[in-house]
């Protein structure tokens, strides 16, 4: 059943145009969103690009509170890449704050539901106070069991992947292990998300219909859904809409289809 037609009997079927979650059994173990159309949502409201990002936190703030209480294991954002060091300074600078206030903000209540932060990406790279509030955030909460929210800041998923090459090649150079032992599995171990598992479903807003450089060794067969709503205005509805329309689909990984 092609989206568009699921999504019309599902409409039918609750009469009030919302949807409920699907069952635990049928939901992705692990959920990443590509969070695009910040600055598209403020530019048609007259407002400068920061106020875009700044409700795109408010968005993200219920899409976290919603994952953790349906049980979904782990959560990955698209939050800064290493392109958008390249956007216009005054944007950057705003984001920078952003992610101070955020976590400022937000740790105590993220630690209250139990969430376990890994910040995907180099932080080298950020100014010493934002850098030092993203680590705090990591060991505030590398203890708690609960949803796991990995949050990709000055991530790129190439850099990712030659990263987790060079712990193998320094492995293999200690004589900790040998050429003939590396497999995938070894090399996921390099990632960020490391024990964690793939990428059941990527979901992009913003209308463009691309994955950009995210997550793209553990999106190898992720069930992708491009949405065309800018991202501060994605929310539980929508979250629930997309989560039944991967409900249905039907995962092979490239086996036959059953007859």
């Amino acid at each position: 059943m092609k989206p568009a037609s699921l999504i019309s009997k599902l409409f039918a079927a609750k009469g009030k145009g919302e949807f409920t979650c699907p069952e635990k059994d049928k939901l992705p173990r692990h959920i990443a969103f590509i969070m695009d159309g910040n600055g598209r949502w403020a530019k048609r409201r007259g407002l400068p690009r920061s106020a875009g990002h700044a409700a795109g936190t408010e968005a993200l703030r219920e899409l976290i509170r919603t994952v953790s209480d349906i049980g979904i294991e782990s959560m990955s954002i698209y939050a800064f890449s290493t392109e958008n060091w390249n956007r216009p300074e005054e944007e950057v600078q705003a984001l920078m704050k952003l992610i101070t206030r955020y976590f400022v903000s937000e740790i105590d209540e993220l630690i209250e539901k139990n969430v376990h932060i890994t910040i995907m990406g180099e932080l080298d790279a950020f100014p010493e106070e934002q850098k030092t509030a993203l680590v705090q955030a990591m060991e505030r909460t590398k203890a708690n069991t609960g949803l796991k929210l990995n949050i990709a800041l000055n991530y790129g998923g190439r850099a990712e992947i030659v990263r987790a090459a060079r712990l193998l090649a320094e492995k293999c150079a200690s004589g900790e292990m040998k050429p003939g032992d590396i497999d995938m599995d070894a090399l996921s171990e390099g990632m960020y998300t490391a024990g964690q598992p793939d990428v059941d479903l990527l979901i992009r807003t913003g209308g463009d219909e691309r994955i950009s450089n995210f997550l793209l060794w553990q999106g190898w067969y992720a069930e992708l859904i491009f949405e065309k709503v800018f991202w501060p205005d994605y929310n539980k509805q929508k979250l629930f809409e997309d989560l039944n329309i991967y409900a249905s689909r039907d995962r092979r990984f490239g086996r036959v289809k059953a007859q």
